[in-house]
This record gives C-alpha cells, sequence and structure tokens, in this order.
C-alpha cells in the first residue's frame, strides 16, 4: 500500500506557536498522472473536507486493491492558519486577521518569477516544455525564504499543485447550488467534472482579478505561451475550483455522494481501474463566461426578505428581493424592491438576511456578457 498520512509543522508567527498541516498521499509514485486535491481554503467552508473525508477510504481501498494509476495528494483541510481564526465566538475562516487579506487571493503570478530561468530552453516538445516549466517554478519555490506562517503555507501547498496535471480546490458559497470556477480553456475538457459534479452552472474567466488559486497555473501557461509563439506550451494542468453548495451543507449523505462524484469522475480518466465508476451522469450545462454572471448587490442597509429561491428562473427587473427600512422615517415599515439586471437562474443567496450597503445578496447567471462586468473585478469579495 502506498497510502500514508504526512504531517508538516510550520512555524508560527509568535512565540511558541506551531501549526500542523496534514495532507496523504496515494498511488504509484511513478505514475504519469499526478492530482492535487485540497478542500477549505477558506477555512470556513467545510463541505469540501466533508467530501475528501469520504473519499480517502475510497482511494485507499482502490491502492490496497492495486487499482490506482495515478498518483494522489490530498490536503482534506489546506489551511490549518484559518481554522484558528476565531473572534467573540465567529470563525473569520475566509480572511487573514492579521492582514484583511483574503486567504484565496494574491497568489503569485507565477510566470515573470520564472522567465528568464526557461529562456532559451524550451524546445519543439510540449511534454518537455511542461517539465522545463515546472522545474522552473520548483526551482523558484525552494529559492524562497518565507517570512511568515502564511508564506510558508502558500509555498508548500503551490510546489505540491505545480506537479500536479489535474487540481482541484474545494471550496463553496454561503447559499448555493453546486458551481464550478474555471479557464476558458479547459472547457469543454472538463466539463466530464462538471457532469460528475452534477453542477448548476459552469462560470469560466481567465482573470477575474483576485489572484484566485485556481487561476495561478492556467495564467503561468498562458503567459509562457504568449511569450513563446514559436514554442509549443500547452496547458499543464487542469484546474477548477469546485463550489459544492452553501457552508451549512456539511452532512455525511451529501459528503458521500460528492465523494462518489469525485471517483467517478477519477475513475472515468483510467486513473482508478477496475472501479466501475458508476451510471454515468446527466450533462450539466455547457459554460458560461463569469462576466455574464449579475453579482446583485443593495445599495442600501436593510433586512433581506427574498421572493425567490435558488435555482429560479427571472428576468431582467424582476423582483429578486425586498429590502427593508432599518432606519428613517418608514424605518422597520418601508420595504422596496431590489432588482435583477439580468435574464438568467438563481445560482446563489446569502444567509445572513441583515445587510450593509454594497453587500452582494445573489448571483445570477445569464448569458449574456453584462457591460459593467467585461473587464471588471469579478469576485464578491
Amino acid at each position: 500500500m502506498t497510502f500514508q498520512l504526512h504531517r508538516t509543522v510550520l512555524a508560527g508567527d509568535t512565540p511558541g506557536a506551531a501549526i500542523d498541516l496534514y495532507c496523504y498521499t496515494v498511488g504509484p509514485a511513478d505514475a504519469s498522472t499526478r492530482v492535487h486535491l485540497q478542500a477549505a481554503l477558506h477555512a470556513d467552508e467545510q463541505p469540501g473536507t466533508m467530501a475528501l473525508h469520504h473519499l480517502l477510504p475510497r482511494l485507499r481501498d482502490a491502492d490496497a486493491a492495486g487499482q490506482l494509476r495515478a498518483h494522489f495528494t490530498i490536503f482534506p483541510s489546506v489551511n490549518p492558519l484559518g481554522l484558528a481564526n476565531f473572534s467573540l465566538r465567529h470563525h473569520i475562516g475566509r480572511y487573514d486577521i492579521e492582514t484583511g487579506v483574503n486567504y484565496n487571493r494574491r497568489w503569485p503570478d507565477l510566470y515573470p518569477r520564472i522567465a528568464d530561468a526557461i529562456a532559451g530552453k524550451l524546445s519543439a516538445d510540449p511534454a518537455a516544455n511542461i517539465a522545463t516549466i515546472r522545474a522552473a517554478v520548483i526551482a523558484w519555490i525552494d529559492s524562497q525564504r518565507p517570512a511568515t506562517a502564511i508564506q510558508q503555507l502558500r509555498l508548500l501547498v503551490l510546489k505540491s499543485a505545480v506537479a500536479a496535471d489535474i487540481v482541484l480546490d474545494l471550496h463553496c458559497d454561503d447559499d448555493s447550488l453546486k458551481h464550478i470556477f474555471t479557464s476558458p480553456e479547459l472547457m469543454p475538457g472538463l466539463q466530464d467534472l462538471a457532469d460528475w459534479m452534477g453542477v448548476a452552472a459552469t462560470l469560466t474567466a481567465e482573470d477575474s482579478g483576485g489572484g484566485s488559486f485556481d487561476e495561478v497555473l492556467p495564467t503561468l501557461y498562458r503567459k509562457a505561451r504568449l511569450a513563446h509563439p514559436d514554442h509549443p506550451i500547452p496547458i499543464g494542468a487542469e484546474t477548477a475550483t469546485l463550489e459544492y453548495r452553501g457552508r451549512a451543507d456539511s452532512f455525511d449523505a451529501i459528503g458521500q455522494d460528492d465523494a462518489a462524484g469525485l471517483f467517478g469522475f477519477f475513475a472515468s480518466r483510467g486513473l482508478i481501474a477496475a472501479a466501475d465508476p458508476g451510471q454515468r451522469p446527466s450533462p450539466a450545462p455547457a459554460p458560461t463566461p463569469f462576466e455574464a454572471t449579475e453579482v446583485l448587490r443593495v445599495d442600501a442597509p436593510g433586512l433581506l426578505a427574498y421572493r425567490v429561491e435558488l435555482g429560479d428562473r427571472v428576468s431582467k427587473s424582476q423582483p429578486i428581493a425586498d429590502l427593508i427600512a432599518m432606519d428613517g422615517p418608514d424605518a422597520f415599515i418601508a420595504r422596496r424592491p431590489i432588482l435583477a439586471g439580468t435574464d438568467g437562474f438563481v445560482l446563489s443567496r446569502v444567509s445572513g438576511k441583515y445587510v450593509v450597503r454594497g453587500a452582494s445578496i445573489a448571483k445570477i447567471v445569464g448569458t449574456e456578457v453584462l457591460p459593467a462586468r467585461a473587464g471588471a473585478y469579478l469576485l464578491e469579495d
């Protein structure tokens, strides 16, 4: 058996502090395909961790039966720093409370770090070029001297991800249907993943504006290809953010279904041999540009009263919710509708119904790129 648990101790930023990071590896070390899975980069999002909790025994058993044809590295809870971020009984797992930075933002733009290292080393062999780029990134990572715990964590995770052919980052929304974020050039190649997940939407963007983890590797290979048009440089990793419903949806039965979907995806790819992937799922919707999704916001504080449910089809100017006033001459009596800005369906809502000015309250997935979204920062945040 190759199934192993690994514990890495990260030096803390305060006296006596140390943080344990756990990951599992399983599958042949010399496998031609490597898979990197991680959950809870936003440490307050647990449905992905539940899914991996149920996937790990299935991979362990497949390994014992000699069925694995890929090498898996799995971080069931990839952000132990965020697990410790509690304040007044509230878990602030989305942001580094020292800097205020979202844990899934500002991941490094790798190409400028390795541009000089690969100059003159590329060839006419696409696989060799991917290997050259990966080696340069790993050399850059190894040359770094992280000054903080979060820098240690990011470099360690990146080193695993850059060596992988499939990189899946498991998240969830607030109150949401399942969906995927990925880069447009990876579709329709990842349509089978969308099918096995059973997503309501696959949203694509080359650059959503925040330096998200799932965009690091596609951006690296895209920039390398643009800088070296005479050399074949494919996208060296299929990467995606998998949004497993909402934060409250961490239950055994749901996690088992999500693990079955992941297992079926890998088995259907031939990465788990002699394993029945289960019944082929129904096709998921085709991808749409993330710029066609409206992030609906309120222009005043108040209390939300939704008029729609998740998955409901809506039309432009249709009321999505009423905003009940909480100040002014008609406080707690007046209410006014918040209107959809596009035709589409309701992908997500917020679970906390008291909202402040500028808060996002829903995502509406349409099909036409919205002028206000084109070239804009696309995240909530």
